[in-house]
């Protein structure tokens, strides 16, 4: 027990085949899992974007830190703070009218950070009201906690622009196609494993996985 308390859990170590799939689609299927959400719209290049992304961390912060003050939660492991995700769709006055092209200002999305399995919703509550008291934010009133299945997905490596993103998804969707399997919708997730405050877009790199259904 005690060394499975020393060893730190790695996800980019112990979770490869879910946060770094090859620069080729594969399929994979993912079970529940525990997260920080909080959901919004509009434009991820406009300002307010940085905002969600600071409070979600400042919570996922405040529960790693806090349980090593703390008594440990059965299960308890030390770990490394997930990487930020983002599920993407656009509004209904946008689907409406929808040609093919997205217009940013069109677009809705949850941001989320995974949490361990030992963290339950009332922890996960009692950090954002301490995150509450010592960095209050309005949009801390949006956090939540979710549990989340994503089922049967097909994902890629993509590197480069977020603006490039079409050619990676126009890859996953032939090869979705050619084992008999449907993309039911253009919703997506991303999961952002380089800061685009502080890497050059040619050197981004991002994992894209959308939801499939047997045809």
């Amino acid at each position: 027990m005690l060394a499975e308390l020393l060893m730190k859990h790695e996800w980019r170590k112990k979770e490869k085949h879910i946060y770094l799939p090859k620069t080729q689609p594969e399929i994979i299927t993912l079970k529940e899992y525990n997260f920080l959400t909080i959901a919004g719209e509009g434009n991820p290049n406009s300002k307010f974007f940085s905002e969600y992304i600071g409070v979600l961390y400042a919570v996922s912060y405040a529960i790693k830190m806090t349980l090593k003050k703390v008594p440990k939660p059965h299960g308890y492991y030390d770990y490394t703070v997930y990487p930020l995700e983002g599920v993407w769709d656009i509004n209904e006055e946008a689907k409406k009218v929808y040609e093919g092209k997205i217009n940013k200002d069109d677009l809705v999305f949850t941001l989320m950070i995974r949490q361990p399995n030992f963290v339950n919703k009332e922890f996960v509550e009692s950090m954002i009201q301490l995150t509450k008291e010592k960095k209050p934010h309005v949009l801390l009133e949006k956090v939540k906690f979710e549990k989340i299945t994503e089922g049967k997905c097909v994902q890629m490596m993509h590197l480069g622009s977020y603006d490039n993103e079409s050619e990676t998804f126009e890859v996953m969707e032939t090869f979705a196609e050619k084992n008999n399997l449907v993309r039911p919708s253009k919703v997506h997730r991303e999961i952002y494993l380089s800061d685009f405050r502080k890497v050059t877009p040619e050197k981004l790199k991002t994992v894209l996985r959308f939801k499939v259904t047997s045809n």
